[in-house]
């Protein structure tokens, strides 16, 4: 950084290296742990909190009524990421908690146990090593909109909230075939689920709250409570259809969960546009240009104007563009990194075309620290291409760009002065898709996250392909955990 400039330059290096390890996250996160712990030793409680190293452990809450398939849904994915699970039944049931004496005096007296004390027990579960490093999967909790409030003073934020529905006809209907395996804790069902192995049917227990009067009792309470509920964790909350098979309920949760959350970092669009002549780059550049303020960066543009301003890597493209020869490709992406290292793309983000146009330009790219964080290739076919440049022509008098068949010339006089450029003949034209479609699938296999667009549509309707892409707070890879 250098302190001497005002405002302060900040290397493009710094912010990609931040992005990559979520630093702005990591930073986030140990706020958050100061204000909602306010610990007596701050530097301290930061220092044991990045030896956790937990940032991105699952924190999982399942959601829903009664004879949703939360338990199992629970049991699989704590399975699959290799994670305990929190539930009431084992949180009540546990010896190693220091509050177990107040609990079994309230369920002694039977009464309803303090959200408060959930809380504390909840909090000092996940105290525990193995939810600290590996994270949790918490089932059924929490059950209402003061228990919410109770976790979320207590620092107990799940990462991923997500909540199974389904009628409450279906739901009764469930609950009444509900058995479970006294021995694992397993959830079978008489109609849907039924065990092959006659050694499991024979463990196979009714829970004895699966009457239809408990059943409508336990849901009229979860319809009370769910709206508390939304309240404390709407952004965080994922509605799943649970009348489905359950190995479909089971794909859908565990692709919500494996997806990180959309961070609040400071996103700077870094887009590279690919695509063979004639695609549109230059326009889509253009107008995403115009709309959102980024700097529109265009290779041969940007060679052009180095020669006629006389740069010293200008005095060096001369020779090429008098010779007819391609720029050598070191020199472009020395040119290249010289302007997309500028102040400007780093605060508002580039967008390039017309390079790279092969694999090894888009290696030496990466080597000069050069990294896009979307990738779009237009696709055309080679007949819309031609259709598309050999009828352009040029207006030498105005300068204004004309197209035979969708805007040919408002007079007579204009058309008969228009000229074609001589890389727009079919022959030209044939010879740089040809070229292009040489290159492009390996161009395409370098940029594994390219995205592909048909870019034989209205120009509008490819923009809104593409603002899509950029606007969404992709891409937070999807996580194995």
């Amino acid at each position: 950084m250098d302190a001497t400039m005002r405002p302060l330059y900040i290397p493009p290096q710094m912010g990609l290296y931040a992005e990559k390890h979520r630093l702005f996250d990591m930073m986030q996160e140990m706020l958050k742990g100061l204000l909602i712990h306010k610990p007596e030793q701050p530097v301290d409680f930061l220092i044991n909190q990045l030896k956790l190293d937990s940032y991105d452990v699952p924190k999982i809450c399942i959601l829903g009524p009664p004879a949703s398939g939360k338990t199992t849904i629970a049991m699989w994915l704590c399975k699959q990421l290799g994670v305990p699970r929190i539930s009431p039944e084992n949180l009540l049931t546990s010896s190693w908690s220091a509050l177990t004496d107040k609990v079994q005096e309230y369920q002694r007296r039977q009464q309803k146990i303090p959200d408060e004390l959930w809380a504390e027990l909840i909090e000092e579960r996940l105290q525990i090593e193995d939810c600290l490093h590996g994270g949790w999967v918490m089932e059924g909790l929490p059950e209402s909109r003061e228990l919410a409030r109770a976790m979320l003073s207590s620092g107990i934020i799940p990462k991923h909230v997500v909540v199974l529905y389904a009628p409450d006809v279906v739901l009764i209907e469930r609950n009444l075939g509900k058995r479970v395996d006294v021995v694992t804790g397993e959830v079978y069902h008489t109609t849907f689920d039924w065990p092959a192995d006659e050694d499991t049917r024979l463990l196979l227990e009714a829970p004895g709250d699966i009457s239809e009067t408990e059943t409508s009792r336990r849901l009229m309470e979860y319809h009370h409570n769910y709206p508390g509920i939304l309240q404390s964790f709407g952004k965080h909350m994922k509605l799943i259809n649970a009348d489905q098979p359950c190995a479909d309920v089971f794909s859908q949760v565990l692709t919500h969960v494996q997806v990180l959350p959309p961070t609040l970092a400071p996103f700077s669009p870094r887009i590279l546009l690919c695509g063979p002549p004639g695609s549109g780059k230059s326009l889509q550049a253009a107008l995403l240009a115009q709309k959102y303020g980024i700097i529109n960066v265009c290779c041969g543009r940007m060679l052009k104007e180095a020669v006629a301003v006389e740069t010293k890597l200008g005095e060096l493209i001369k020779p090429y563009f008098d010779s007819g020869w391609p720029v050598a490709d070191n020199i472009v992406v020395k040119l290249l990194s010289e302007r997309l290292n500028r102040l400007d793309c780093h605060l508002r983000g580039w967008v390039l075309h017309g390079f790279p146009r092969d694999e090894d330009q888009a290696k030496l790219m990466k080597r000069a620290d050069i990294h896009p964080n979307r990738v779009f290739f237009l696709n055309l076919t080679a007949e819309t291409i031609l259709e598309r440049l050999t009828y352009r022509m040029l207006d030498p008098v105005t300068g204004e760009r004309y197209h035979t068949l969708f805007k040919p010339a408002a007079s007579k006089e204009a058309s008969d002065r228009l000229l074609m450029h001589p890389r727009d003949t079919e022959e030209a034209v044939k010879l740089n898709v040809e070229a292009y479609s040489r290159l492009s699938s390996s161009l395409e296999s370098f940029f594994k996250d390219g995205i592909f667009i048909n870019g034989d549509q209205d120009p509008q309707t490819v923009f809104e392909y593409i603002e899509s892409y950029i606007i969404s707070p992709l891409p937070n890879p999807q996580k194995s955990f």
